[in-house]
Order: C-alpha cells, then sequence, then structure tokens
C-alpha cells in the first residue's frame, strides 16, 4: 500500500525561490504542489482553503511574516505541518518559529535531499532542524534571552498540556477523551514533544515533565 500523497503550499515571496521548489517537490513521487503564495496572507489564505499536508514557508515576507503566518495556520489548520526554509540563524528568528508552532527549520543552504527529508518528517508528524539549528534548540528555549517563565517553553501551549497530562499517568486514548482531540493528534503531539526535549520514549518524558513541576 502507498503512502498517502503530501501536498503542499509553497510561500516565498521570491520568484526564482518557489520556482526552484516547485520543480524539486513536483519532481518527487509522492509529493504535490497544490498553491503558492508570495505572503503571508496569500499563505493563511490558501491553507485554510486547501488544507495541505505542509506548509513550506519563508520568514521575511511582505504584508505577513512567516511567524505571524504560522500562528494563524496552526490556528485555523492544526493539520497542516509548517516547515520553515529561510536565511535567518539568529537565535531570535528560531525562537519565535517554534513559538508560532513551526515543526520544522532549515536554511535555504540546504541541499535537495534535506529539504525532501524535512518535508517528509513534519508530513508524518515530526519535528525537523537543520543541523546548524539542532544543535543549540533546547538550550536556546530553555534559558535565551526573552523566554518566558514557563517549563519549556519551546513546547505550544497544547503541546505543554499534553505533557502535564502524560506527567500524571495517561494514556493516549485518556488524553483523546480529555481534550477532546483525535488520536492522531495527541500521537502527532506527543512525537514534538519527544523530538523537542530530546527524549527516547514516554518514561523519558514523564521524568523531565515531573522534574519540572507538571503532572503533580
Amino acid at each position: 500500500m502507498s503512502d498517502p500523497e503530501i501536498t503542499v503550499v509553497l510561500a516565498d515571496d521570491h520568484p526564482v525561490v518557489r520556482s526552484g521548489l516547485r520543480a524539486l517537490l513536483t519532481s518527487t513521487p509522492g509529493i504535490t504542489v497544490v498553491a503558492e503564495a508570495v505572503n503571508g496572507r496569500e499563505a493563511i489564505q490558501a491553507v485554510a482553503a486547501l488544507r495541505p499536508t505542509v506548509l513550506l514557508a519563508d520568514i521575511q515576507m511582505p504584508e505577513l511574516d512567516g511567524i505571524d503566518a504560522t500562528r494563524a495556520v496552526v490556528a485555523v489548520a492544526p493539520g497542516t505541518a509548517v516547515l520553515m526554509l529561510t536565511m535567518f540563524e539568529d537565535d531570535e528568528s528560531v525562537f519565535a518559529a517554534v513559538r508560532a508552532g513551526a515543526r520544522g527549520y532549515i536554511l535555504k543552504g540546504a541541499d535537495q535531499e534535506e529539504i525532501l527529508r524535512a518535508v517528509r518528517c513534519v508530513a508524518e508528524g515530526g519535528v525537523i532542524f537543520g543541523p546548524r539549528i539542532a544543535r543549540r534548540v533546547d538550550s536556546l528555549l530553555s534559558s535565551g534571552p526573552g523566554a518566558p517563565n514557563l517549563p519549556f517553553p519551546q513546547l505550544t501551549e497544547r503541546e505543554r498540556e499534553v505533557l502535564g497530562l502524560i506527567a500524571t499517568g495517561l494514556a493516549n486514548p485518556q488524553i483523546c477523551e480529555k481534550l477532546h482531540l483525535a488520536p492522531k493528534t495527541v500521537g502527532n503531539h506527543i512525537s514534538s514533544i519527544f523530538a523537542k526535549l530530546q527524549v527516547a520514549d514516554r518514561a523519558q518524558a514523564i521524568v523531565r515533565a515531573r522534574d519540572a513541576g507538571l503532572g503533580r
């Protein structure tokens, strides 16, 4: 049985960049580009209308940037994974993207295989960062300047809520019932939590959560 098709909306205000990405993605079996956007507002409209698997977006765009667009997409289409492809690798941009709900962050200098791997990863519910970004994400978001005084600020509010329930000992079906979420949605949240906290399994996540005061 073949894997489900990955549908993608491209959002970048540079025609050359969009053209290159479109050529790469459309030449790859199992991936279809369903729309393109030149700014954050168009990206939100396309995602709301088409509900793609992935929004592949730049950070710096006119009218509405990629960070604000990500927040809106997470709200209106939580089933769409946002992957940032950008030239910015400063701490502030990385922090803002992850806090907004982006599930991946890679640089425009990435090779084609890295881009395709990132698209597939977020489409399957995972979280991915380019090699130069991943090494410092955890420490940056845990203690960097401007980090909110919350446990695990790298997690979204919903992910922190799910982690708290895991820490109390609830199983996935109980979490689904309590939060009124579909099993796949809860599973995606848990995969994201494991990736962001760099833990291998539920037991490690519980230890980290309880050490931080969750689940008590």
